[in-house]
């Protein structure tokens, strides 16, 4: 078993090369260079290779023998397909748990929302991108299905951290603010118990974060 020191050091590597490849330092096909992470983050070989190695497993890189990691590229029909299992997925999630979520998860729900919309006009999308995963990780932990909420999460580490690469900050601003409003709705429906409303809002919400980001 590895120590919690160890696991700290891997979980570090693996969080600064995830926000390089979000804010668009690292680029889709750029080799990752694992001796100059070790002597930027002062850490030793092992925990980082193992970083790589689970950056590798989660979609955001890829891995050839003998010739190392790059930041894997999304293409646009790859985004969309990506988009399309998450929405049916976090859809199903959601009509799950419909009757066991409670007011202290409707509160916590609306101050994510309102937080996110703070990280929007202060373009803080690393606070977004963490703000949106624990919104939707409140109802999607409550589905009891093991099975589908790992799943979730590794299609969504991958597909979203790429979705906010973009180089124009004001026009991702205007399209985030869309896709937070979808939120407040989403919480509405979780409140009305609308399950059917619910499932065709939540497919669309994925569905709005791929095609307005291309």
């Amino acid at each position: 078993m590895q120590s919690p020191k160890y696991q700290s050091l891997k979980d570090h590597v693996y969080e600064y090369i995830a926000q390089k490849i979000q804010d668009g330092t690292l680029l889709p096909n750029q080799k990752v260079n694992e001796a100059e992470i070790c002597k930027k983050l002062d850490i030793s070989r092992t925990p980082t290779r193992e970083a790589l190695f689970q950056l590798s497993s989660d979609n955001l890189l890829d891995y050839l023998p003998r010739r190392g990691f790059t930041v894997k590229a999304f293409d646009s029909k790859k985004k969309l397909d990506f988009s399309r299992i998450i929405g049916v997925l976090d859809a199903l999630a959601a009509t799950l748990c419909i009757d066991l979520l409670q007011q202290p998860d409707f509160t916590e729900m609306e101050r994510l929302v309102d937080k996110i919309d703070l990280d929007i006009s202060k373009l803080y999308f690393s606070d977004y991108h963490m703000d949106q995963y624990n919104f939707h990780d409140i109802y999607i932990k409550k589905c009891d299905n093991p099975v589908l909420i790992e799943t979730l999460n590794s299609l969504k580490n991958s597909f979203i951290r790429q979705s906010y690469a973009s180089e124009d900050k004001p026009k991702l601003a205007n399209v985030l603010k869309q896709v937070n409003e979808e939120h407040r709705k989403i919480l509405n429906l979780f409140k009305a118990k609308d399950k059917e409303a619910l499932e065709a809002t939540l497919k669309h919400h994925w569905r709005i974060i791929d095609t307005e980001m291309l």
